[in-house]
């Protein structure tokens, strides 16, 4: 007899990608996969639930982290009969990233996690579209997206949310392929339990970057609200969907998307934030 938790995971998961219409069966879904829990059990279910699906992740080459994670996804793949799209930094960027973080931190004040999501972000989107893929699943959960829309309020920057919900419809170019998140209304001890009971290779340590990252503060906020409020994070991104229209709207509105000056990725500015990124790290 199936687990009745499993069972009710999955009919939770199927029932986001039905009713945001995340996919269809035409579709060639990418998923970014890191070697945890999230990505891994996105992956898992898009192969189970009979999707046209392929893996891609990026081997940032944070020591033996990613070498772990690396091992573990090439494992999973292989036992999954998935096919893995592997990118290198070194092979992308000519270095770690580890090595850009700190050549953008040697002259501006940046947090790890920004500089690194801005990286991976670009090389995610490129390499989708230049592989033929139509959506690329990510394994952001709802814990995730609540924090996030936290920070971006707190920092007074709402319109950046403008992409995200379960599907990123909000930007326009055919250069930029959709985003889906499966797992949006999974939470994220649901989702670490489920891993568990399915036993999946995963590394449940996080990113040793990311110790005193914003985020972390921001999360563990949000998890002492949520002790206090039951159901606080879910109200959070439930509310951000309501208003998730308007907000697209006055974007499509107020910005035209346009093309990065330098690397042609669609981007709101003349140059896109990975460019002024390498900038600082590359020029004198």
């Amino acid at each position: 007899m199936e687990d009745k938790f499993i069972a009710q995971f999955e009919n939770g998961v199927k029932e986001t990608i039905e009713k945001y219409n995340l996919i269809s069966r035409n579709d060639r879904v990418m998923v970014a996969c890191s070697g945890g829990k999230d990505s891994t059990t996105t992956l898992f279910l898009l192969k189970k639930f009979g999707y046209d699906v392929e893996a891609m992740t990026i081997d940032l080459l944070i020591g033996e982290w990613s070498r772990k994670n690396l091992g573990n996804i090439r494992s999973f793949c292989s036992d999954m009969g998935v096919k893995l799209h592997v990118i290198s930094m070194r092979e992308e960027f000519g270095c770690s990233i580890c090595y850009i973080r700190s050549g953008v931190q040697s002259k501006v004040k940046l947090g790890n996690c920004a500089i690194c999501g801005v990286i991976k972000r670009w090389i995610l989107n490129k390499r989708a579209r230049e592989l033929g893929a139509t959506r690329l699943a990510t394994g952001h959960n709802l814990d995730d997206e609540a924090e996030t829309m936290l920070m971006t309020m707190f920092r007074g920057k709402p319109d950046i949310m403008m992409n995200s919900g379960p599907i990123s419809t909000g930007n326009p170019d055919d250069r930029f392929v959709p985003r889906i998140k499966p797992l949006y209304f999974c939470t994220n001890d649901e989702i670490r339990k489920y891993s568990k009971k399915k036993k999946f290779p995963v590394l449940y340590d996080p990113c040793p970057c990311s110790v005193g990252t914003y985020r972390r503060y921001v999360r563990a906020m949000l998890a002492d609200i949520e002790s206090k409020t039951p159901g606080a994070k879910e109200n959070i991104v439930n509310n951000f969907l309501k208003v998730l229209p308007a907000l697209r709207e006055y974007s499509e509105s107020s910005g035209k998307v346009s093309h990065c000056e330098i690397c042609d990725e669609p981007c709101r500015n003349k140059i896109c934030r990975r460019c002024k990124l390498s900038k600082i790290v590359w020029d004198k």
